[in-house]
């Protein structure tokens, strides 16, 4: 049986008591050519195997035959009926014949948990009125971004509402490889009829991952154009993701990538320091961390791009911490974000005041004054702030640079991060200036 195949070789790559602990109390309820679906006890089981286990299970089962079953988890109180009891249930008259298909779902990847900003508001907007079923952004959705900004969060969260809310609805959700193996497999069994049904005939919103993957793939490409072309006559609606603009694939056939940009197409970009400054203290605030603000704005100063690097330093300052008595120190934190973007450049406070000075027509000397007018007093808590998250220097240094003492240099980090959050056209003017210092 191919489930047993998949444990054995679970059992070689976990430690045992993992493996006891949660991949034997797994109950195999349905294994056919598509799809694997595993019963576990309760629904926490089932959120904690989806977010920490599903990924293996999946890999393992693709190495084992070739990526062409999908692992489904479900509870116990869900498992399938057999075949023959199956047969003899009435079906309600306003449920559809065909079922949803659904990849496995995140269970924090909703609506609610997805941190929202400048960089990815369109999209968020989209996927909202995609679900709503609203005529705002057109019948197909293309969403581009780099990795960990965010594309699957829309996705699973699209999923996630649509079941929730919609369950006539004939939601499919796959990767584009997994619709590439599904037609291969319908080709090697001479039944084509069967999955153009499913697809053109019994779908009504479908979510596809990963397009640029496609890359080459001549006929799944005729394929998913032709499925693309009969669902948006038809009224249906469609999202696509991808790492690249639609222009920006290559090995696309024009045809299919016209198709894709029938509707809305959206980039989502890095979020601001002002989103990962937010999303740094959600993070945190969820895995029970209480961070200084110093802290929580030099790891959104710092953690670029990839949001999930964001998570994985909390988790790695939550781990050290715990092991270390549970104080968290910016000692800790430079430790934990050089291990994840690399070690930071050879910075100085008297660097960066002579850089903040050139930059807000004011001089050294003024800001190492003892003036409070506000001319002077912003530029200098400026410069401390740039200076706490550029340089490896103690805030006792960073003072003696101002002609200040660690306090004052504490109070500067608190007031520029709250007005960071309050003021839009500080985070925008402080990004520009966090580019430009790296760059000296």
């Amino acid at each position: 049986m191919m489930w047993q195949k998949i444990k054995e070789s679970l059992r070689d790559v976990l430690a045992q008591n993992i493996f006891d602990l949660w991949i034997e109390p797994l109950e195999c309820v349905q294994s056919d050519d598509e799809c694997i679906r595993l019963a576990c006890p309760d629904r926490f089981y089932r959120a904690h195997l989806a977010h920490h286990h599903l990924d293996l299970i999946q890999n393992q089962a693709d190495a084992i035959d070739g990526g062409q079953r999908q692992i489904l988890l479900c509870e116990a109180s869900q498992k399938a009926l057999p075949a023959s009891s199956q047969a003899s249930q009435l079906r309600l008259p306003h449920i559809p014949d065909v079922r949803s298909s659904v990849r496995a779902l995140h269970p924090r990847y909703v609506f609610e948990e997805f941190m929202a900003g400048d960089s990815n508001l369109l999209a968020l907007s989209a996927c909202k009125s995609m679900v709503a079923g609203a005529d705002t952004v057109g019948p197909c959705l293309y969403i581009n971004s780099s990795t960990g900004l965010g594309k699957s969060h829309l996705t699973h969260a699209v999923a996630h509402q649509i079941l929730a809310t919609s369950p006539a609805a004939r939601l499919h959700y796959l990767t584009a490889q997994q619709f590439s193996a599904e037609m291969v497999r319908h080709i090697q069994a001479n039944s084509m009829d069967s999955f153009k049904r499913k697809y053109h005939d019994h779908c009504d919103i479908l979510l596809v991952e990963d397009v640029h993957s496609l890359t080459g793939k001549k006929k799944t490409q005729e394929e998913l154009n032709e499925l693309l072309d009969a669902l948006i006559k038809g009224g249906k609606r469609v999202i696509l993701t991808a790492n690249s603009a639609p222009r920006d694939l290559n090995g696309i056939d024009e045809e299919f990538r016209s198709r894709m940009t029938s509707g809305l197409v959206t980039t989502i970009q890095e979020p601001d320091i002002l989103t990962r400054h937010r999303i740094v203290h959600k993070k945190a605030k969820s895995n029970g961390l209480v961070l200084d603000e110093d802290l929580i704005a030099y790891l959104a100063q710092h953690i670029k791009g990839d949001v999930r690097q964001i998570e994985s330093a909390i988790l790695a300052i939550r781990a050290k911490s715990a092991l270390m008595g549970g104080e968290i120190e910016m000692a800790l934190v430079r430790e934990v974000v050089e291990g994840i973007v690399g070690p930071p450049k050879n910075m100085t406070a008297v660097m960066i005041g002579e850089f903040v000075s050139s930059q807000f027509n004011v001089s050294v000397q003024d800001m190492q004054s003892r003036t409070r007018k506000k001319a002077i007093v912003f530029p200098r808590q400026v410069a401390m702030y740039l200076s706490r998250a550029h340089t490896q220097q103690s805030l006792a240094d960073i003072g003696k640079a101002f002609g200040r003492d660690h306090a004052t240099v504490l109070h500067a980090i608190k007031v520029v991060s709250d007005r960071m959050v309050r003021d839009i056209s500080i985070s925008a003017q402080l990004e520009v200036l966090t580019k430009k210092v790296k760059q000296i």
